[in-house]
């Protein structure tokens, strides 16, 4: 049985320990009638204003990042380069812009719609490997940017799918080598093994 997060889950402030936490966890997606669900299998956390990696360092606003300090468990959807979606959860209180970014989900429902959103023909591992392919499987565009994750059309929930610690693996985040000496820091978590995740050193 799935359990939607509750607000307890994204409002801790330690977003590493909800980085951890999401792995395993499962996104469901509903934004045209039609449910989708991948289990969580990769995130990279980012630490508001201390983070040069983040959007919102050394208290940075703009129009697209004041959703970065709503309080969390709200969506926080920006394209990159102009083409792709990329897909955050909000966390910690109002004011503080922590975010996690979902790079890969091993899908579980909805796959014939994914293929038909990806143009795909048959299932493979690409089809939610890197956050770019996560939102476009999953429906996911800037339109749900500030939506609500306790909704009905976006959420995360907990099944019971447990990860043990020994099948974290932590790294540095993939393409912000702009952000110097924080490019390193070991804010990557993915699930040991698992094929949809992105990037490197997946064993």
């Amino acid at each position: 049985m799935r359990k939607k997060l509750s607000k307890d889950f994204y409002l801790r402030d330690d977003v590493l320990a909800i980085a951890r936490d999401l792995l395993g966890k499962v996104l469901l997606t509903e934004p045209d009638g039609t449910p989708c669900a991948g289990r969580i299998v990769e995130v990279e956390a980012y630490n508001g204003i201390v983070d040069r990696a983040s959007h919102a360092w050394g208290g940075r606003r703009t129009a697209r990042t004041e959703v970065m300090y709503a309080e969390g468990g709200v969506a926080y959807v920006y394209l990159c380069y102009g083409i792709h979606h990329l897909f955050n959860v909000v966390t910690n209180s109002s004011g503080i812009p922590h975010a996690i970014l979902l790079r890969a989900l091993e899908p579980l429902e909805g796959v014939e719609l994914m293929l038909h959103r990806t143009g795909k023909k048959k299932i493979d591992f690409s089809l939610t490997r890197g956050p770019g392919n996560v939102a476009k499987a999953m429906g996911i565009t800037t339109r749900l940017t500030g939506s609500s994750l306790y909704s009905t059309g976006i959420y995360i929930a907990d099944d019971g799918f447990n990860v043990p610690e020994t099948a974290i693996i932590t790294g540095p985040r993939i393409g912000v080598d702009y952000a110097g000496e924080d490019a390193l820091l070991p804010y990557r978590f993915y699930i040991k093994g698992n094929p949809y995740v992105s990037g490197r050193n997946k064993t």
